[in-house]
């Protein structure tokens, strides 16, 4: 199997560092890259000061893409910056190469529908790489939802705020993607991790409302806080979803709080903890991922991943539900700027 990476910055060499640790069989690793970069950056986002990127792993390097893709890899790996991602994974699903995009799919509509067209054509798997879906404390969520477990649910609010200045201890927070608005940056895009959510477990909204934008006194073109509010068509009705996105908050808070008509949930993601209360205020579940390591949801969507490719099999973070996702961020987007509601 010969592999494609576009982009080994943090993400990028997580997921190579991954796709080594569960793939069967001889593996060959080529990149193409635009910064030539010989740090190893661990899974904690800092230097290994003692390691070389090309020392470390066995990786052809290729300045020009036609050139990579000449060679014909069977996966290609979008790691770059988010502006970027549709441009290269056009390149590769023409050269017939299997796409694991890194979220979010881009930062704006352009040539989605060719991208979603030639993966069609080419009978390829295209997967985007939302990680949280395959939390476990997600995953009993969503099963709370599926067995109706808090009735009839009439709140939702999904709340993620971070210093983003603290994100990455070897560079200038100025210089990431995040900060930037042509490589596609802003709280919205960045921290899309939660709208994926909201639309695959509560329903494409109809309708979106947003406030905030470049609040703070952080050197950045874009906007790092957005609060808005998502009419989600739920279960074949209207549910309101309060979502909260912040660049700014120290420490981090990051929660999912849900209120039933047969209890509450709550989710807290820095705690790795869990509780879900009856209709009467009663504690029926009460638990913490004590030996959780965040790297686990990495390695899990990588072996689904590969599982979808081995069995020809649609993933269910496919493009076309990257677009959905895309769809309402800019959505956000649009309301932040004009001060109205959007319908989708």
């Amino acid at each position: 199997m010969k592999v494609l990476f576009i982009g080994l910055g943090g993400i990028g060499q997580r997921h190579l560092r991954n796709f080594i640790s569960v793939v069967d069989g001889p593996v060959e690793i080529i990149a193409f890259r635009e910064l030539h970069s010989q740090s190893v950056i661990t899974n904690n986002l800092s230097i290994d000061e003692h390691r070389s990127l090309s020392k470390e792993y066995p990786i052809r390097v290729f300045t020009d893409i036609n050139l990579a893709l000449s060679e014909r890899p069977d996966i290609t790996f979008i790691c770059n910056p988010t502006s970027k991602h549709v441009v290269f994974s056009l390149l590769a699903a023409k050269a017939r190469s299997h796409l694991f995009i890194e979220k979010a799919l881009s930062s704006s509509m352009d040539n989605i529908d060719e991208l979603i067209r030639i993966v069609s054509d080419n009978n390829l798997i295209a997967h985007v790489g939302y990680q949280m879906r395959f939390h476990p404390l997600v995953i009993r969520l969503k099963h709370v939802l599926d067995s109706r477990l808090l009735g009839k649910l009439i709140s939702v609010e999904f709340h993620v705020g971070e210093y983003m200045p603290g994100w990455h201890k070897y560079e200038d927070y100025r210089d990431l993607y995040a900060a930037r608005k042509d490589l596609g940056g802003g709280v919205v895009i960045s921290q899309i991790h939660e709208i994926d959510l909201i639309q695959w477990l509560f329903g494409y909204p109809k309708l979106v409302f947003s406030l905030g934008g470049k609040l703070s006194d952080l050197h950045i073109d874009v906007e790092d806080m957005a609060s808005s509010l998502l009419l989600c068509n739920f279960e074949d009705r209207p549910l309101p979803v309060h979502l909260h996105q912040d660049f700014l908050q120290s420490p981090t808070k990051r929660y999912i709080k849900l209120i039933g008509t047969d209890g509450i949930l709550c989710i807290d993601f820095v705690k790795s903890s869990y509780q879900r209360w009856g209709p009467h205020g009663n504690l029926v579940e009460d638990f913490s991922l004590n030996s959780f390591n965040r790297n686990d949801l990495f390695l899990d969507q990588m072996r689904y991943f590969l599982t979808c490719i081995d069995n020809a099999r649609t993933s269910e973070s496919s493009i076309v539900e990257g677009k959905l996702s895309l769809q309402i961020a800019l959505a956000i987007k649009q309301s932040l700027e004009t001060l109205q509601p959007i319908q989708l």
